[in-house]
């Protein structure tokens, strides 16, 4: 609904794709092109003694999740799972993604970003990198990666990295919440989801491994490390610059928040992968849902739950990021964001009927 207020009518026109809308995309697309491809922002930086380009992006996105998480828990400070949620991924972000590595380039160690792990961040795999880091940092990029992200991945799905940690879902959750809604529903795009982001995770998983061998032969096969540093280059470009940058924040206003994540994150596709054999679900009360779609339409990775909700089936999607949204939004209390163990429907039938 439109408020008959100048202010009223600028913001549906900013979050509905207005011409305002458009603006501020293509504002956000200027500045990641100029962040990513030029050295406009250094004196910018230099002049707020900032230090370098990246540390002034650092602090601007920190400021954005900061307001944006403010704002978020102003709306929805009467439900707990929502506050916390947002406090955690704004917590994460100023402590793990900002300060922390900037105090260890003061103490002249790497500047590590914890929150960040493989395969969302490659080079935390990469051997030319990872071999150079001091061991707890090593082992951290290790084990983080190929225990703690599964093993959490199983008992509380997909949303304890993607809603309560990374910076891209912290971004898109504070900052672009006012665009969530944005996101396209169609069946088109859930076909296109499916080949992109698997995609992403396959060439992810690729690339790795040939950085690996190629460390491990050494120069004695030169054509295989300078086709393997070609590949990471363009993977850089176009993955980690133009997919998640570029297009992941400028697009916010007009394609909804979630684009980077649900499209071409390779974390994403990770976790949903072990999501879909794990506790994670979203539980459906039967014969309460009166169609509103309200839960669809405030679903930023485009999940028709309305569908669910109709058929009283208890689901989980891969590609689900367990914001709880749709459970915020929901007027009669459908939905339920849960952790429970998988049972054969047989199994379950068995028991009830030993209990009656």
């Amino acid at each position: 609904m439109i408020r008959a207020t100048p202010r009223g009518r600028l913001a549906h026109d900013i979050k509905n794709r207005g011409a305002t809308a458009w603006m501020v995309s293509a504002l956000l697309f200027a500045f990641y092109i100029v962040l990513y491809f030029t050295e406009w922002l250094t004196p910018v930086a230099g002049a707020l003694h900032l230090g370098s380009k990246w540390i002034l992006y650092g602090t601007l996105y920190t400021l954005a999740i900061v307001i944006g998480g403010s704002f978020m828990i102003r709306r929805y400070g009467h439900n707990r799972y929502q506050v916390v949620r947002t406090l955690a991924v704004m917590i994460v972000q100023v402590l793990f993604a900002y300060s922390l590595p900037q105090f260890l380039a003061f103490l002249h160690q790497p500047e590590y970003y914890f929150s960040y792990l493989w395969p969302l961040k490659l080079d935390y795999l990469t051997p030319g990198y990872l071999f150079h880091l001091p061991l707890p940092f090593i082992l951290w990029s290790i084990l983080a990666s190929f225990i703690l992200v599964p093993v959490l991945a199983i008992f509380l799905g997909k949303r304890w990295y993607c809603s309560w940690v990374c910076g891209c879902g912290g971004l898109a959750n504070t900052f672009g919440e006012p665009w969530r809604h944005l996101s396209t529903k169609s069946s088109a795009s859930w076909r296109f989801e499916r080949v992109s982001v698997y995609t992403v995770l396959v060439l992810c998983v690729v690339l790795t491994a040939l950085l690996f061998v190629s460390y491990a032969v050494g120069g004695a096969h030169p054509q295989l490390a300078a086709f393997t540093s070609r590949f990471q280059s363009w993977y850089g470009l176009i993955v980690a610059s133009v997919l998640a940058g570029v297009a992941g924040v400028g697009l916010y206003p007009i394609a909804g928040t979630r684009v980077w994540c649900r499209f071409f994150c390779p974390m994403a596709a990770l976790l949903g992968i072990i999501q879909k054999a794990g506790r994670y679900r979203i539980t459906v009360k039967d014969d309460m849902c009166i169609s509103c779609g309200l839960c669809s339409k405030y679903c930023e990775m485009g999940i028709d739950v309305r569908s669910y909700a109709q058929a009283n089936e208890s689901f989980t999607r891969a590609s689900c990021v367990g914001c709880g949204l749709c459970a915020e939004v929901c007027p009669r209390g459908v939905l339920r964001l849960e952790n429970v163990p998988r049972r054969a429907p047989q199994l379950q039938l068995v028991q009830i009927a030993t209990h009656r």
